[in-house]
């Protein structure tokens, strides 16, 4: 059986298909053709920890890293449901969601990051843990954080050179 919050983010899965532009049908055999954007979103979560490998997101994404005791950990999937409600804000941040549920897997993650029950742990490119936090944190506060980031900075101002 699926955790919980698999069954949360696989609800929001329509929603997303329908903002996407219209031009995701296949003209010539009427089925729906992949495209860039559903292969991206894909890759930003939630995934589970013993399917990522910890040096492989080094400079392209920002993991946060969500832990619990058990699927059913109250605070795990509180955190799980914070999260769903604002997936773009985190994603335009290159945020990339990862879960670990299996304190006794002894995972690269937990090794990495040596959480105690419940744990959320954010994470610059360099894979360096900046915030960690025993209690679930709103999307909001999560993207203010970010946002403070000295390569979150330097990545606005290299988008916006003019600073507008």
């Amino acid at each position: 059986m699926k955790p919980l919050y698999l069954l949360a983010f696989a609800a929001l899965l329509p929603f997303v298909a329908s903002a996407q532009d219209a031009g995701a049908l296949d003209p010539s055999g009427g089925g729906v053709r992949a495209t860039v954007e559903s292969t991206e979103a894909a890759a930003y979560g939630p995934r589970d920890a013993a399917d990522v490998v910890f040096d492989d997101l080094m400079f392209e994404y920002r993991p946060l890293v969500v832990f619990g005791d058990s699927p059913e950990d109250p605070n795990f999937l509180r955190q799980m449901e914070l999260l769903a409600r604002d997936l773009p804000a985190l994603e335009l941040r290159d945020v990339v969601l990862v879960t670990d549920t299996d304190p006794e897997a002894r995972g690269e993650w937990r090794t990495r990051l040596r959480p105690r029950g419940f744990s959320l742990v954010l994470m610059d490119k360099d894979l360096r843990p900046v915030i960690r936090k025993p209690l679930p944190w709103e999307v909001r506060e999560i993207v203010a954080a970010i946002d403070k980031f000295p390569l979150r900075r330097q990545e606005i101002l290299e988008r916006n050179p003019a600073g507008r």
